[in-house]
């Protein structure tokens, strides 16, 4: 192992977006299968399209994914979701978009000579039977993991294992220590807000260096 010291450290390790671990959902991603509507949502302009998941996440893609396509389905594996009322009363009221309960995904089929997606095969969780949805593109929205274990114990964080920074900068419980990046953004997720953070947190590093000197 090896040894590094410094005057200061910026954290922007990121985070991951979990999937299903299907190994027809690592054939098609990319290719119809995505974890970020907002990245890859107008791929699917007037076409139909699935989100999975139950979370605020999956509720906030699916409302964002009927402004774009032509019908959006949200695949939920429970009779009920997980994200705040106030979604929720949102995309009950939102006609473009249809909750399919008690569903699992446990295939995902395509057009290998595009290759594009063409269908999800869903499981029913109370009786195990299967059907089929024909869809362009489906949009995973189960969560995103960061990657902060080495910090674990060493900075403060939520109990998602985000690091929390103080108000209005990225300096963590640790002074001298920031972070940036979805490390400790799990709302925006984009290149463009992570690259902000980053250089408000060299900022702020230079800054607390100068200080100390």
């Amino acid at each position: 192992t090896s040894e590094y010291t410094c005057d200061s450290l910026i954290i922007a390790t990121g985070a991951s977006a979990m999937y299903l671990g299907l190994p027809s959902e690592k054939k098609y991603l990319g290719k119809g299968v995505s974890a970020c509507a907002t990245c890859d949502g107008f791929f699917y302009k007037d076409q139909e399209v699935a989100v999975i998941g139950g979370g605020n996440t999956a509720v906030e893609e699916a409302l964002y994914l009927s402004r774009i396509c032509s019908k959006v389905y949200l695949v939920h594996r429970r009779d009920e979701l997980r994200a705040e009322k106030i979604l929720q009363d949102r995309l009950f009221k939102n006609p473009k978009i249809n909750v399919i309960w008690n569903k699992t995904v446990v295939e995902f089929i395509g057009n290998d000579k595009k290759p594009s997606l063409e269908s999800l095969v869903l499981k029913d969780t109370k009786d195990n039977s299967e059907s089929k949805l024909s869809v362009n593109g489906a949009f995973v929205a189960i969560g995103h993991d960061p990657s902060t274990s080495l910090f674990i114990n060493k900075v403060q964080m939520d109990k998602d294992n985000y690091i929390i920074t103080k108000p209005d900068s990225t300096e963590t419980s640790i002074e001298g220590i920031y972070a940036a990046g979805d490390v400790k953004d799990k709302i925006y997720r984009q290149a463009v807000t992570a690259a902000g953070m980053g250089c408000m947190a060299a900022l702020e590093a230079e800054k607390f260096i100068a200080s100390k000197k």
